[in-house]
């Protein structure tokens, strides 16, 4: 290894929050705990949160990852199955229930909120819009908690200038959770422009973690030669993460799931380097990043903290009564 005195010196700015969000956290608690409480196997529909080193952990604990409830094998109907943190649509608990399975719904309060949200325009009367990305399993679950029909998916700006609502239908909108503030911003603008009665949701769609997160990078970003986001292709969260990084000045940004990712020999000169992470990415894969840039250069890490999360999801009643070790929690916190 070099001597350090020989190593260009790079400026790590680390966002603060970034990482696991109480939702995720909670998801994967809720399987962790199945797991020690029913034994393997214990099913889990979709992945849990979008992250492969969360998915693998689970794995290798006895987690066994589904796409459809018709996967589980007969007979393995009294072992748990677990929902994932992005929610389901109401026929997977009554799909559940028609096969005698035995389920766990870790779905994100958050998440359940905008469910509710949508349920009420529905109950007032309105016609739903739901500003989202099409394919999202939150997006699928969220229309899903409505008839066909009911909910009409907005994805830009231009689609809320073409949006053609059902003669005379009042109208109410809800928003995905993990959404770009800026964008969803000119999109409810735009909808509101053309339809000044729409009505909001009682409180605000997006969670607070996608709020804190972009808050965070925005403030990182400016002047750093490089921002990379710790998260998954799918992760729509980590994304949006990107997108503000590049939007508020880095030079470059980029989504990697691990430091192997990282196109070392086209990095160029860097100086300063934006850190941050999606909120189903665990901490111990930023503490690989930073590491991995230490070994090539002189590393100076500059916290950057814009806020303080102290929210806390429990988990349901039937799993309270299992006390995990330091080395679940650590797993389950993101740290191991």
């Amino acid at each position: 290894m070099l001597d350090t005195t020989q190593k260009t010196r790079l400026k790590v700015r680390l966002c603060t929050p970034r990482g696991f969000c109480a939702g995720v956290d909670r998801a994967i608690q809720i399987v962790v705990l199945a797991l020690k409480k029913y034994g393997a196997p214990v099913y889990v529909r979709h992945e849990i949160v979008h992250n492969r080193y969360v998915v693998e952990g689970l794995q290798a604990r006895g987690a066994v990852f589904v796409e459809e409830l018709s996967e589980i094998p007969a007979e393995h109907r009294e072992c748990p199955v677990v929902f994932s943190a992005h929610g389901v649509p109401k026929s997977v608990p009554a799909d559940a229930e028609a096969r005698k399975l035995f389920y766990l719904d870790a779905t994100c309060p958050l998440v359940s909120k905008v469910h509710k949200q949508a349920m009420r325009h529905r109950r007032l009367g309105r016609h739903v819009l739901l500003v989202g990305h099409a394919g999202h399993p939150e997006v699928i679950g969220t229309m899903g908690q409505l008839p066909e029909g009911a909910v009409s998916l907005i994805e830009t700006v231009a689609d809320a200038e073409r949006f053609a609502p059902p003669a005379g239908a009042a109208l109410g909108f809800v928003t995905q959770t993990t959404l770009s503030l800026d964008d969803t911003a000119a999109i409810i603008e735009a909808l509101e422009a053309r339809f000044p009665d729409i009505q909001a949701p009682a409180a605000e769609s997006i969670c607070y973690a996608t709020t804190n997160r972009q808050e965070a990078v925005k403030e990182t970003a400016t002047g750093a030669d490089l921002f990379l986001v710790v998260g998954a292709p799918n992760s729509s969260n980590s994304r949006r993460l990107v997108e503000v990084a590049e939007r508020a000045g880095a030079g470059r940004a980029m989504l990697v799931q691990r430091a192997a990712d990282i196109p070392w020999d086209t990095l160029g000169p860097i100086s300063v380097l934006g850190l941050s992470a999606g909120a189903s990415a665990p901490e111990i894969i930023v503490e690989e990043i930073i590491d991995a840039f230490a070994e090539r250069y002189a590393v100076d890490v500059e916290p950057v903290v814009t806020a303080e999360e102290t929210e806390n999801f429990p988990v349901m009643r039937a799993l309270r009564d299992v006390e995990l070790t330091r080395q679940d929690m650590a797993f389950v916190n993101g740290d191991g």
